[in-house]
């Protein structure tokens, strides 16, 4: 980038020593999570299905860096269905550990293994028999000893410019904890739908509503019978502010009624029944597990405002209208 276009869009260049060094941190990190791919410690997978076993929440302790990476390892698995925990091993000795359950397992970071802070936190679990999953350095040191699983990710480079502050390791640590969280959520056999549970704001849950989610059902459905007077038709769709009309022969769905329909049938409106106005192409249905970013590509494809919805069972359990859809802000 050339230095104009660099202060136009207020950015500063990089000089080619910041370039380099920008490169050097990237590939020392990348490095040290390539060579645990090729040498995945098997205590991982030992660790995901200890992990996927027990039936309390999840505890993940950590101070320091080890400490905020423990953290969101705990935000991951809460995101994928397990219930989880971050425990500060620090405020451990101070009452904390009373969030720790009998049926719980505790994943303890910490890259040296020697963190004063979690020596508490160690004797309680080895005394009331709670398993301890470590992610640290090397089998030697006094967390991995203590460990029921110990998974020891080598010693690696720190990328920072005394070799000392924590960054590769704490890399690695976040890496190993995503490791351990897909691999629960595989055995879990998570669906999109568990994860839409959890995360129902944003663009993500957006994306992920369905259209059982936004559909109108029950008494909010403009039902008419085929028989209806075109005048009783009109009052129930006014009522319901839908602006279309939905017709129902017991347990069959003719079809609806819109105020296209209406419109051209103008002349002879007000002597006709609803079965007078339908439509002989059968009517558009999706099913109540459809996201409704599909439904919503559906109807704009078609050129319709409104899809009926079925169940599983290809009954009619409700209504989408395309305005339900906008103002909820799905795309």
């Amino acid at each position: 980038m050339k230095l104009a276009e660099a202060n136009q869009n207020n950015i500063l260049p990089m000089s080619d020593e910041t370039t380099s060094i920008v490169q050097s941190v990237l590939q020392v990190e990348a490095e040290a999570l390539l060579q645990l791919s090729r040498e995945t410690p098997p205590e991982i997978a030992q660790a995901i299905h200890s992990i996927h076993e027990s039936t309390g929440p999840l505890i993940v302790a950590g101070v320091g860096k080890s400490g905020h990476i423990a953290r969101k390892i705990a935000s991951t698995f809460r995101s994928l269905g397990k219930r989880a925990a971050f425990l500060h091993a620090a405020e451990a000795s101070h009452g904390d550990l009373g969030i720790i359950h009998d049926d719980s397992v505790v994943l303890v970071l910490s890259n040296s293994g020697e963190t004063t802070e979690l020596a508490d936190l160690l004797a309680y679990c080895r005394q009331y028999k709670i398993p301890v999953i470590s992610i640290t350095a090397t089998k030697e040191n006094t967390l991995a000893r203590s460990s029921t699983i110990a998974i020891a990710h080598g010693k690696v480079p720190e990328a920072c410019i005394n070799g000392l502050a924590p960054t590769t390791s704490t890399t690695v640590a976040l890496a190993i904890g995503d490791a351990l969280a897909v691999g629960f959520s595989h055995l879990l056999k998570s669906v999109p739908e568990d994860f839409r549970r959890y995360h129902p704001g944003g663009k993500l849950g957006l994306r992920l509503l369905n259209v059982g989610d936004l559909m109108v059902a029950g008494d909010r459905l403009p039902i008419v019978a085929p028989t209806t007077p075109m005048h009783d038709v009109v009052i129930t769709m006014s009522s319901k502010g839908l602006g279309v009309a939905l017709v129902i022969d017991g347990d069959k769905t003719l079809g609806l009624i819109t105020d296209g329909d209406m419109r051209r049938n103008v002349e002879r409106l007000w002597d006709s029944q609803a079965c007078d106005l339908l439509s002989s192409a059968k009517p558009v249905s999706i099913a109540k597990m459809t996201t409704a970013s599909e439904a919503l590509k559906e109807m704009t494809s078609r050129g319709i405002t409104c899809l009926l919805v079925h169940d599983r069972s290809k009954k009619t359990c409700g209504l989408l209208h395309i305005h339900d859809c906008l103002r909820a802000g799905v795309e």
